[in-house]
């Protein structure tokens, strides 16, 4: 049953339906068939996670997320490249995704150097899976209110507390942030922070 938020008349929660034993063919055709639209969808051996809608809490913490980190690139004059939520696949390792958000550290590359995640509900495919068989060094999970990292070592991921990518980014100092509501003045008051330290 689809729930609206009575302010937003929004989805008050994410939809998501999991798919067993589907093709490589069929869901490349699926993909194919709803490049940059909804469903956004994650493959994993045969299974398909299929996310019908997000809720615009989702939406407003990966942009938040996102515009951190590239407040952060900017302060610190790094070189970072974002693909957005782009569609990643690779049929060796039977394995896809669209992350909420990504990027490359330097020129863009065939797979994402860091993937944003935002994770409002619980169950559906293990992204690391997906995310260790596309070979992406490492995942940020926005979960419970915190934002969980992750470095992938061979072909499983460890939790750390800090970037292995971005040694020196502040990951306590950026998670204050998260709480404005407000875009704008989260990422002025993040470079204020950054140019005090």
């Amino acid at each position: 049953m689809l729930v609206l938020d009575p302010q937003t008349h929004q989805p008050a929660t994410e939809q998501r339906i999991l798919l067993h034993g589907v093709t490589w063919a069929e869901y490349t055709q699926l993909a194919d068939a709803f490049r940059n639209t909804f469903p956004r969808m994650h493959y994993l051996d045969g299974t398909l996670e299929l996310l019908m809608t997000t809720s615009p809490e989702h939406e407003r913490l990966k942009k938040l997320i996102a515009r951190l980190l590239e407040t952060y690139a900017m302060e610190k004059r790094l070189n970072l490249n974002g693909y957005g939520n782009t569609t990643f696949r690779d049929e060796a390792v039977r394995r896809g995704a669209e992350p909420d958000e990504c990027y490359c550290l330097g020129e863009l590359e065939a797979y994402p150097d860091v993937v944003i995640e935002i994770a409002l509900t619980s169950g559906g495919i293990d992204k690391l899976e997906v995310y260790a068989g596309l070979r992406v060094p490492e995942v940020w999970f926005w979960q419970d209110g915190r934002l969980r990292l992750y470095y992938r070592q061979g072909n499983t991921y460890q939790e750390r507390t800090q970037s292995v990518l971005l040694p020196e980014l502040d990951i306590a100092l950026l998670s204050q942030f998260m709480a404005y509501r407000n875009q704008t003045e989260a990422t002025i008051a993040y470079r204020d922070a950054l140019q005090r330290s």
